[in-house]
């Protein structure tokens, strides 16, 4: 719930959030005519600005949001509209292009790539992994059973 909104140039909102007590920039960048891309940055997420922007783009890619060949803000545009240096985005669009979710070109701009199947598979039992280890970690040092967990997994891989 945001109690104030602050609007600048139509298309940055500035808004308190009730419920974590933070601030944060909310901007709508222009990808295409009639197409916005929503990205909402903080500095008391303890999280690198270029690593929210970067967080953020790439679950709009995975989400199919943004879809192959969509065209991304250039960087510059997208550093002016969330008011951050062209570095922080030339950074977020680097590891974007690493991770090959993006694909940029000298002159063209930087476009959504093809989306490889199993690259997109790897990436998402990683992320998996990650939170079934810190799942793991958690029920061990609570006494919570093997088979506990795997009922709960049960559960909730069914919904």
């Amino acid at each position: 719930m945001y109690i104030s909104d602050i609007h600048i140039d139509n298309k940055v909102h500035i808004g308190i959030n009730v419920k974590s007590n933070h601030c944060g920039i909310y901007t709508f960048s222009h990808i295409e005519k009639g197409k916005y891309m929503n990205i909402i940055i903080t500095n008391s997420a303890g999280v690198p600005i270029y690593e929210q922007i970067c967080s953020q783009i790439k679950g709009l890619i995975m989400s199919g949001k943004l879809k192959e060949g969509d065209p991304l803000p250039s960087m510059r545009t997208l550093a002016q509209d969330l008011r951050v240096s062209v570095i922080t985005t030339k950074k977020a669009y680097e590891l974007l292009e690493r991770d090959g979710l993006i694909e940029s070109y000298t002159g063209k701009g930087s476009f959504v790539a093809a989306k490889n199947p199993e690259l997109l598979r790897e990436q998402n039992l990683k992320e998996i992994e990650g939170y079934l280890q810190k799942a793991a970690d958690i029920a061990r040092t609570s006494g919570v059973s093997l088979e506990e967990i795997t009922d709960i997994l049960s559960v909730f891989y069914s919904e």
